[in-house]
């Protein structure tokens, strides 16, 4: 072990001078980079090579790309005000398609560095991870980057690149304003309830926006939480760097020029006073006149004047010491670097304000101690007395023998056995290379005096292929990888050998915990123990052995590779609930079929599958009904890296991969009042099928006759679909109501209320929302089934069910009615997708006491009867398709801005807003593209327009496409203006018969039409 590393596993034992921290940004905004000069900044590499090393990109895709697929964690020692820090500095990817890894890292950390191109501005994925470091209380830091942009791109003189900075910095303030007071209303949404209300008396109905706190809200560089930089060009500085640097030559106090060094303050050089009012009198500011001007300074002499008499002056001045090897450089962009660096350094301006301003993990506070400890939808006091015990030792973060070991592990990512500390080549000393050198001459001897050819036996190519590919097969592809978790101590220590539990997100120690404690493993408790075998220091791409892990660090564990699959929670007591689960901001969308291409590696294919759901925290592993195996991914670039992954790591095998399968949604719309050409419809409204019901309503009864019922479907409204949506967590939590915490029961009351005031356009189901008997597919979906049979007494979704009432039987068949609706709204009649934003009336059900013998239990009947009911019922409205969306943010150039729309157009995209970035040439368009037409849209853009446009995709929302799959032109309109053939593609169809053709249904499609018998060449034999 190295002298660095030796003093990193020192300092761990000192909790309050542990820094756990996270970079952020947008794609391309410079993480890396800078991460890669704090890196420089131990040694690890060398300053030379930061920016372009890319040190925390360790996989080869990473460096190919220029981007950033994983989270990786290096632990740096820095040397502050005589004191000694550990900062834990972890780098996240910006792309959208990995954004799960950005969840993995903020999970673990206490604070945050937003890094933003003051270029670009605000980004989406900046809103993305804003948000992220707000919900888990993290307190962040602001980093405004590529400052030498505003030079060579944009241009700009120092008072324009003030005003500029003074923009991109309210931009971001202005998220941040956003999300506070979003919090804030929602804390005070619910008003107490007026009892009584008498002359003279006042009730309070404002928000609590005025009254909230947010002084320290804001990015501000007086506050002395924001960074301006160049990664690339390895400076960074912030406020109180000039502050220390002016004090001694202009003889200010700092408490002056903290105050006015940033704002609307410029200096009198004849009086030697800072006064007010720099814009009313059009000075300079005091920003632009004591720092821009010196850096626009630099960069003048060095790139455009190339002036090395005058620059030599500049460094005189400030008592630079430059080597003499870059001062004669003939690269002016090495010079300045060297420099710059030396005069502005990064990493004493970033890290020494990461250990100012952001918490040590002894300080993660009680609140976001609960909110971990415990999910939203139950109450903190109703978990058990030894629960609430360990919430000491979890928030005070200490690391006595007596402390419980509470770990939380966030990923489990691969690495090679070959890279594992003890598997490592290390030196060999004198004896060893002597001892090596005369066991080889002895096999050298021995193979000359057995040289001979007799009894050998020459194999042809044939046998040599065979006992290649034996071998091949013999090797596992799970021999050349070990899982290591990636994980935070919240409190105790952890060392090999330790015994603890692994807690999984549905263990619940009310009722498993006194099991466990007695060593009893109860069925289903979601528990299991395991023993620790090593535990690791993270240092980017090596690990280094540790013999104890302390409280308040992250570190690497090995030997949990058979107990966690993602992520889970680590105990040594019972009693201690599991982490909240995760909250991804995105969901796997993109699913392609994976299979081999010889059927004999077909095992390999599937243990393959199995270690990349393990490694993967985004993907999903699913085999369909049909025997397939689904690969679940964000989008284009992960699937490609998942295949990469699968066919070098972990299968190790050829891999044919199906054309991406892109989910569809069924729905049902109003009869609409005109026809394709905008014609008004006369007569009567027709529906999709022939069916002799009225009203829509279908009657069906079961085989044996026992059982009669009338369905009805109805299109839901948009709003009321759109809250089913968004409120999963609390309809499954309406099965333990009980448990409830007190928000929760708050949000559930606020949820009907919403659903009520989204019903009021349609009046039937504002006043049957309180029948609502089941939500589907899977109790959950956006679908609705209702009870209408007065006499069918049986209890909703909102109520707790009581004691059933005698003498009615269908109140025992229940279960079955629900269960036919879940099936129809999990696979509907159009192509076997699941229902969206349908709701289905029971509005009679006639029971008889007997019925005809032969057709099997009556509950059976029944769940096939109402299934194939529901979907009748569906039929006999005008039926959608319905696509998944995407929200396609697109920065392109002004001058191709014409061809990225010539794109998007043709892949049936629609453009939102567009809006040109002030200073520059560059436009951010937002637009919605299908997720079926989005396939290599990158690729196209990039070509069609010369590199210039650069899309970022994510899920957005579920569209109703605005054309009925099965229609044909009826009218004579239509017959007119599309013909009989309806020669004009109709996209709903082309969807669903991909769909189906895929499925392996029955499609009705003409394969020839008119057909001609053609001339042969040669006459008839």
């Amino acid at each position: 072990m190295s002298l660095l590393n030796k003093k990193l596993e020192d300092l761990q034992q000192n909790v309050k001078n542990i820094r756990n921290i996270c970079i952020l940004a947008h794609v391309d905004h410079g993480k890396t980079t800078l991460a890669d000069s704090l890196v420089a900044a131990n040694g690890v590499i060398s300053a030379k090579l930061a920016g372009k090393l890319r040190y925390m990109d360790s996989r080869k895709d990473e460096q190919e790309r220029g981007i950033t697929m994983k989270s990786s964690a290096i632990s740096l020692f820095y040397p502050w005000q005589e004191k000694e820090y550990l900062i834990n500095l972890m780098d996240s990817p910006g792309h959208v398609d990995f954004s799960s890894e950005v969840c993995t890292a903020v999970r673990l950390c206490d604070g945050a560095v937003i890094v933003v191109d003051i270029v670009e501005g605000v980004q989406p994925q900046t809103k993305v991870v804003l948000q992220q470091a707000w919900d888990q209380g993290m307190k962040p830091i602001l980093v405004l980057n590529k400052l030498d942009r505003l030079i060579f791109e944009m241009k700009l003189d120092t008072r324009g690149a003030y005003a500029h900075i003074n923009q991109v910095l309210e931009q971001v303030n202005a998220v941040m304003g956003e999300m506070f007071t979003t919090q804030v209303f929602s804390d005070s949404n619910q008003k107490p309830e007026i009892t009584e209300f008498k002359e003279g008396d006042t009730f309070d109905w404002s928000s609590g926006l005025e009254d909230a706190d947010d002084s320290q809200l804001y990015f501000s560089p007086a506050q002395g939480n924001v960074i301006f930089a160049s990664a690339s060009d390895g400076w960074a500085f912030s406020l109180e760097t000039f502050v220390e640097i002016y004090t001694k030559k202009l003889n200010f106090s700092k408490t002056v020029l903290r105050k006015t060094l940033w704002g609307d303050y410029y200096m009198n050089v004849k009086e030697k006073k800072i006064l007010k009012g720099a814009n009313i009198k059009n000075k300079k500011p005091l920003f632009v006149q004591l720092v821009l001007d010196n850096i626009w300074a630099f960069y003048q002499t060095i790139l455009d004047d190339k002036d090395k008499e005058r620059l030599e002056k500049m460094i005189g001045t400030l008592g630079l010491k430059i080597l003499p090897r870059d001062m004669r450089s003939s690269d002016p962009k090495i010079l300045l670097t060297a420099v710059m660096s030396t005069w502005l350094p990064l990493a004493v301006s970033v890290l020494s304000m990461v250990c100012d301003n952001l918490p040590s993990p002894a300080d993660i506070g009680l609140e976001r101690s609960k909110k971990l400890m415990c999910p939203q939808t139950k109450k903190f006091e109703i978990l058990p007395e030894e629960t609430k015990k360990l919430l000491t030792s979890f928030t005070a973060c200490t690391s006595n023998d007596s402390d419980p070991k509470i770990v939380f592990v966030s990923k489990m990512f691969p690495v090679s056995k070959s890279q594992m500390p003890g598997n490592r080549a290390k030196p060999l000393s004198d004896e060893e290379l002597a001892s090596r050198r005369t066991a080889a001459r002895e096999r050298h001897q021995e193979r000359q005096l057995t040289a001979g050819t007799e009894g050998a036996v020459q194999l042809t190519a044939d046998q040599l292929k065979t006992i290649e590919l034996n071998q091949e097969e013999e090797k596992k592809p799970e021999d050349d990888i070990e899982f290591i978790a990636f994980a935070r101590i919240f409190s105790g220590t952890l060392k090999a050998g330790d015994e603890l539990f692994v807690l999984g997100p549905k263990y619940d120690p009310t009722t498993s915990g006194k099991s466990l404690a007695e060593g009893d493993f109860p069925e289903h408790c979601h528990a299991s123990k395991v023993v620790v075998s090593g535990v690791y220091m993270l240092l980017g791409r090596d690990l280094e052995h540790l013999e104890v892990g302390y409280a308040g660090n992250i570190i690497g564990i090995s030997g949990l590779a058979n107990s966690v699959i993602k992520s889970a929670t680590l105990c040594s007591n019972p009693w201690c609930p599991p982490f909240v689960e995760l909250v991804q901001s995105t969901f796997p969308i993109l699913r392609v079929a994976v299979e081999p291409v010889r059927s004999s590696d077909m095992k390999a294919v599937a243990k393959g599958l199995q270690l990349l759901n393990q490694a993967d925290a985004h993907v999903e592993v699913l085999v369909s009904e049909v025997g397939e195996h689904l690969l679940l991914t964000a989008g284009e670039v992960h699937l490609q890296r998942c295949i990469l992954d699968l066919t070098e790591s972990y299968a190790k095998c050829e891999i044919m991969v199906s054309d991406p399968i892109v989910p569809f949604r069924e729905t049902i719309v109003p009869v609409p009042d005109t026809d394709m050409v905008n014609e008004a419809i006369e007569g009567e409204k027709k529906t999709n099928k022939d069916l002799n019901d009225e009203g829509g309503i279908v009657e069906l009864e079961t085989p044996n006759k026992q059982s009669s019922f009338k369905l009805r479907a109805f299109p839901l409204p948009a709003g009321f679909t759109k809250l089913l949506q968004e409120n999963i967590f609390l309809i499954k939590a309406l099965a333990s109501k009980t448990e409830l915490s007190s928000q929760s029961q708050e949000d559930l009351e606020l949820f009907q209320e919403q659903l009520a005031t989204a019903a009021m356009e349609d009046d039937f189901l504002t006043a049957n929302i309180k029948n609502i008997i089941s939500f589907g597919p899977k109790r959950t979906g956006p679908n609705i089934f209702i009870n209408s049979v007065p006499s069918l007494d049986t209890a909703s979704v909102w109520v707790e069910p009581q004691s059933r009432k005698k003498g009615d039987e269908r109140l025992d068949l229940i279960s079955s009615l629900v269960n036919g609706f879940q099936l129809a709204t999990f696979a509907g009649p159009i192509c076997e997708e699941p229902m969206m934003g349908v709701g289905f009336v029971l509005e009679s059900w006639e029971l008889q006491e007997e019925g005809d013998t032969g057709w099997g239990p009556l509950s059976g009947q029944i769940v096939s009867t109402v299934k194939d009911g529901c979907r009748r019922s569906f039929q006999a409205q005008p039926v959608r398709l319905m696509t998944a969306m995407y929200t396609c943010d697109i920065a392109v150039k002004a001058e191709v801005l014409g061809k990225m729309y010539g794109v998007i157009h043709r892949r049936r995209g629609q453009i939102v807003s567009e809006e040109m970035i002030e200073g520059s040439s560059t436009f951010t368009v937002t637009a919605h593209i299908p997720v079926i037409e989005s396939l290599n849209l990158a690729n196209e853009l990039r070509k069609q327009t010369s590199g210039l446009a650069m899309p970022q995709l994510i899920f957005s929302h579920w569209e109703i496409l605005d054309v009925d799959p099965y229609w044909e032109p009826n009218t004579e309109e239509e017959l007119t203006h599309f013909g009989e053939k309806a020669d004009s593609e109709n996209p709903a169809r082309v969807y669903m018969n991909a769909v189906k053709r895929r499925k392996g249904l029955k499609i009705d499609e003409k394969l020839v039409e008119f057909a001609e018998k053609q001339r042969t060449l040669t006459k008839s034999k």
